[in-house]
């Protein structure tokens, strides 16, 4: 078990510092490709390697190691207890009572009528929306659509320079 956990914890090791041991050779030299990349704070900065080619090599995220961590601290939680229940038993001592957790039935019960009539009122009206009975919603629907697809053509500050322009234009135009 104690030797899964090391080889766990080297292939994390190896991952965050970027060093894959399967695919080490007798060269240390960074392939032409290689991004070497710095975090601040919350942002990524890639600094690219002469060769000028903009290789992108997948980096962990926080995601992963906290994932990774929680499942470790989980396993070694699960291995203490497993050794404090065989001690109880082998010194002759009555096992740790382990309380029953229950849930009540009837706040669950009224949750789950509260929020089926939230999604029953969501769905009403979705379905005025789809059917055209309200036709200023189904449009604020179809603008935040469009406005979603060009907002993936460019950026946010493109868009606004390009808004400024049109309305100063149209102000023009009108008078």
């Amino acid at each position: 078990m104690a030797e899964h956990e090391e080889s766990l914890m080297e292939k994390i090791a190896e991952k965050i510092h970027g060093h894959d041991s399967s695919s080490d050779s007798d060269d240390d030299k960074p392939s032409k490709t290689s991004r070497l990349t710095f975090s601040y704070g919350g942002t990524k900065r890639h600094q690219q390697e002469p060769s000028g080619i903009a290789g992108i090599q997948p980096s962990p995220s926080s995601g992963s190691l906290v994932d990774a961590y929680t499942c470790i601290s989980f396993l070694v939680v699960k291995c203490i207890l497993y050794v404090c229940a065989n001690v109880e038993i082998v010194l002759n001592r009555s096992p740790a009572r382990i309380p029953e957790v229950q849930i009540p039935k009837d706040p669950v019960l009224e949750c789950a009528q509260a929020l089926r009539f939230e999604i029953n009122c969501d769905f009403s009206v979705l379905q005025d929306i789809a059917s055209g009975r309200d036709l200023k919603k189904f449009l604020a629907v179809i603008a935040s659509c469009g406005s979603c697809l060009v907002g993936s053509w460019c950026k946010f500050l493109t868009l606004f320079y390009i808004g400024i322009a049109v309305v100063f234009t149209l102000l023009y135009l009108i008078k």
